[in-house]
């Protein structure tokens, strides 16, 4: 049996590598070969990932943060073997860790892996990339191209959320054009999520009735909040209540087009996308992830 270890040696504050030798004794324990593969820019993850898929690799293992995964999951999709999904997260934010109830101690992560439990989940897509979590469209998404790595270390997710409302003021909110599932929403919003997974953006009530695995994205389309309505629609989305929110629309669909008069880029799993427009659709159960 073969098992690959996808190490991002930056990812943790630069402690990914300390983890390396823990897991390789780990699975070598449990009768596997260990082959580790440690990147050094952009796509490595995803080309050593596809590479494991076409040597028939039993178990790949992610070491890194949400990005890392990312990349290893978009060289894990449709191809015609795919690996069981180990994912010790070391990451900022790490959504779909949450999501799984994988736990965020690197070290208890580790133990997850000798489990022989496994869950089937879904996986987005996006155009011609795959995403594990949520796509946002609008002011927060584009906004959290300014969060600084600093940012990111000392605020974690709130990074994000705290760089996004301080546009709030001078941002107008967008025009959109949204088909989902035969039926058609048009107008201004300031935010538009697409979430797979409960926990997005580090809020794991964010999206309380998404499964990993029910085949849908959980889908809200906020109209632009006024200072009084920002405190609660904060409020809201730590809660769970979101969809309830005055001014929010909530949908779930299995297909989604998004376009805009609007030059608008995507927020892809915390990273920049596409710019609209954009086809979404998802893919049910597709990849297998090892869990406690």
């Amino acid at each position: 049996m073969k098992a690959m270890l996808i190490v991002n040696p930056s990812s943790g504050k630069e402690e990914a590598l300390d983890y390396v030798n823990q897991i390789e004794e780990l699975l070598i324990k449990k009768g596997y070969e260990v082959k580790t593969a440690q990147t050094e820019k952009e796509l490595d993850a995803m080309k050593f990932c596809q590479n494991a898929c076409r040597e028939e690799f039993e178990i790949v293992v992610s070491l890194g943060g949400d990005g890392t995964l990312n990349e290893t999951i978009n060289g894990m999709v449709d191809q015609h073997h795919r690996p069981k999904l180990g994912v010790v997260p070391l990451g900022t934010v790490n959504d779909f860790a949450r999501a799984l109830n994988i736990p965020l101690d690197a070290e208890e992560a580790i133990q997850v892996l000798s489990s022989d439990r496994t869950k089937k989940v879904d996986i987005g897509r996006m155009n011609e990339h795959y995403f594990v979590n949520i796509v946002a469209i609008g002011a927060i998404a584009e906004a959290s191209y300014e969060v600084t790595p600093e940012q990111k270390t000392k605020f974690g997710s709130l990074a994000y959320i705290m760089e996004g409302l301080k546009t709030l003021a001078s941002t107008p909110d967008y025009p959109l054009y949204i088909e989902h599932d035969e039926q058609v929403w048009e107008g201004n919003a300031f935010l538009f999520l697409a979430a797979l997974t409960n926990s997005t953006a580090g809020f794991e009530q964010l999206a309380p009735q998404a499964k990993v695995n029910d085949g849908l994205m959980h889908c809200y389309i906020v109209k632009k909040p006024n200072v009084l309505q920002l405190a609660s629609l904060t409020t809201s989305m730590l809660k769970g209540e979101l969809r309830h929110q005055k001014g929010v629309e909530y949908f779930t669909a299995r297909s989604l087009n998004v376009s805009s008069s609007k030059d608008l880029v995507t927020n892809v799993d915390g990273e920049e996308g596409d710019l609209l427009p954009a086809a979404f659709s998802v893919k049910p159960q597709h990849i297998e992830v090892i869990v406690e």
